[in-house]
């Protein structure tokens, strides 16, 4: 099993997961696709698309953008049809928009239920 995250404009995150989604690739059924699928908000020094995009982070002292992480697990052989599907659904025009990431998952176990 594979974690991919990928750091992506937040204008950009709604197309992401349809794309996912109408891939196939991702649903609902754990048994049969991506799984744990989850997007969080977060800031960061990446170049802005636009004006609009740029805020100033007292704490941190610097420019920022508030972009969107997204991550699923997946099985191995998912890993470069999803980064794909992923990076096609993310571009913004920029040289670089982001960034996706894939790491292994040494060990996964479900939360178990109520007894």
């Amino acid at each position: 099993m594979k974690e991919i995250k990928a750091y992506v404009h937040n204008h950009r995150i709604p197309d992401v997961i349809r794309a996912l989604k109408e891939s196939g690739q991702c649903n609902l059924d754990p048994a049969k696709g991506c799984r744990n699928l989850s997007v969080i908000g977060v800031r960061s020094l990446l170049a802005p698309v636009d004006a609009q995009e740029r805020h100033y982070a007292v704490d941190l002292a610097e420019e920022v953008i508030n972009e969107s992480r997204l991550e699923l697990i997946c099985e191995d052989h998912q890993v470069d049809e999803l980064m794909d599907i992923i990076g096609r659904a993310a571009r913004t025009g920029q040289a670089e928009a982001g960034w996706i990431y894939v790491t292994d998952i040494i060990k996964a176990i479900p939360v178990a239920g109520r007894p």
